[in-house]
Parts: structure tokens; sequence; C-alpha cells
């Protein structure tokens, strides 16, 4: 499956982008945003990916730039539940000096019709840490609206940070676009 828009497109994951992503864990400043404390292996990833391709409870995808077809990252709207129409949603970044560039932005709204026209979900819900400034922008750009927080959800280096739940609904989604 291909999803494009103006720059970017959004392509199944490979084994074969098993070291993009790996690389990615390593960056301090993702594994803050993320939360991420444990060390991830390459062989994890590959088991990741391998599995991830036949679940039906979540579609992951690689973001790539269609002038190089460089992956930048990746997405996966996941614990998809059919009966009540709704999913969460994570998206990453692969590297420092992609960020700020609107291609996160860019790759929600590539996945977004999909979510709601495709999937026919009625919600798309994420969660994002208070430190993670960029992140709630980028989020609340493409309409996602904060719903709650779990304050002080997560000790990272010595500070907490609360966990904010987002979602962006169907009706939502169609008036925005």
């Amino acid at each position: 499956m291909k999803l494009e828009n103006e720059r970017i497109y959004l392509r199944n994951l490979y084994p074969s982008d098993a070291q993009v992503l790996l690389n990615a864990t390593k960056i301090e400043e993702f594994r803050y945003m993320t939360g991420t404390r444990h060390n991830i292996t390459l062989d994890l990833i590959k088991d990741y990916i391998n599995k991830v391709k036949n679940d039906s409870s979540r579609c992951d995808f690689a973001i790539c730039l269609k002038n190089n077809d460089t992956m930048i990252g990746d997405l996966s709207i996941l614990d998809i539940n059919k009966e009540d129409k709704k999913a969460g949603f994570r998206i990453a970044l692969s590297k420092t000096n992609l960020t700020g560039r609107g291609y996160g932005t860019e790759a929600i709204k590539c996945v977004l019709p999909f979510v709601f026209n495709v999937l026919k979900l009625n919600r798309l819900q994420l969660e994002v840490y208070s430190h993670n400034l960029r992140g709630i922008r980028a989020y609340e750009k493409v309409g996602f609206v904060k719903e709650g927080v779990l304050r002080q959800s997560l000790l990272y280096n010595g500070e907490y940070s609360d966990e904010i739940i987002m979602a962006l609904l169907k009706k939502d989604y169609d008036n925005l676009y």
C-alpha cells in the first residue's frame, strides 16, 4: 500500500527498514520525547516488522521522501477496534535534522483519509508527553484535541512529565478537510 501527498509518501514497512528505525532509537532527544528507556536491537526491530505486517489490528508505515525515496520515519495506526471504530496512533521521525520542517504534519495529513475513509474509523487517539511541545503543536495543527492529562505519568532523567491524551474524531476531520 502507498499513500502520498506533496513531499512524502507512506509505504509498508520492510525488514530492510530496521536499521533506520534502530538508528532513531539511539538518539537521546527521541528517546526522551517517547519515554524510551530500554535498548533495542536490530533483531528485535526485524522481528517486530515481520510480526506487525500480518497483524490486522494495526497498519504500520514507513515515511519516505518523494524526491529520493529516503525513509525519514514511521507511523502506526494501532489497536484498531472495528467494533467501536477507534484506534491508537504514533509517529516518529528518524533524524533530528528532519524535525521542525513539517514532515510529521504532512505524514499525519497523508494518513488521515486512510484512517477515516478507508478504515472507516470514528476516533484516532494518541498519547504525548507534556515536554514534547513540537509534537503537541503538530498534532493540534492537524486537528487533534487535548482530552485529558495523566499527571506526572513519566519520570525520565529525574523529571516528571504529564501524559496528554489527544484525539481526532471523524466529524472533526470532515469539518477540517
